[in-house]
C-alpha cells in the first residue's frame, strides 16, 4: 500500500501567481496532497481554518503570509509546520523562473525536513 501524501497548503497573497503554480506543479506527483489559498479577500480561493485544519504542512511564499495566519489563526499556526519560502510577488502563473524557484526552495524545506 503507498505510503500517505503529506498534505501541503501553498498560500500567498491572492492565489493567482505564486501558489496557484506551486498547487499546479505539485498536484500530479506522488508525496503530496496539495491545495492553495490566498490571504487577500480577492483571491480565488481565501484562506480559511478548515484549508489550515486539513494541512499537515502550510508553506507561505512570504513572511507577511505567515504573520497573517499567526494573527488570524493562532491556535492553527501554533500547531502546524509553517515555512517560508521567501517568494516576491515578481512572477506570472508558470512562468518558468517562478516554477525553477519553486521547485528548489520547496525541495530544500522538505528534505531538511522543515514541512
Amino acid at each position: 500500500m503507498p505510503a500517505e501524501k503529506i498534505k501541503i497548503l501553498f498560500v500567498c497573497t491572492i492565489n493567482r501567481m505564486r501558489s496557484a503554480t506551486a498547487h499546479k506543479i505539485y498536484e500530479r506527483g506522488d508525496r503530496f496532497e496539495v491545495k492553495s489559498a490566498g490571504t487577500d479577500t480577492s483571491a480565488s480561493v481565501v484562506i480559511s481554518s478548515d484549508l489550515l485544519v486539513w494541512a499537515d504542512s502550510i508553506v507561505v511564499m512570504e513572511r507577511h503570509h505567515r504573520n497573517f495566519i499567526r494573527k488570524s489563526y493562532p491556535e492553527i499556526y501554533n500547531n502546524k509546520k509553517t515555512c517560508c519560502l521567501y517568494i516576491p510577488d515578481d512572477y506570472d502563473y508558470m512562468q518558468p523562473e517562478l516554477i525553477n524557484i519553486l521547485e528548489y526552495k520547496f525541495e530544500d524545506v522538505f528534505k531538511r525536513g522543515l514541512i
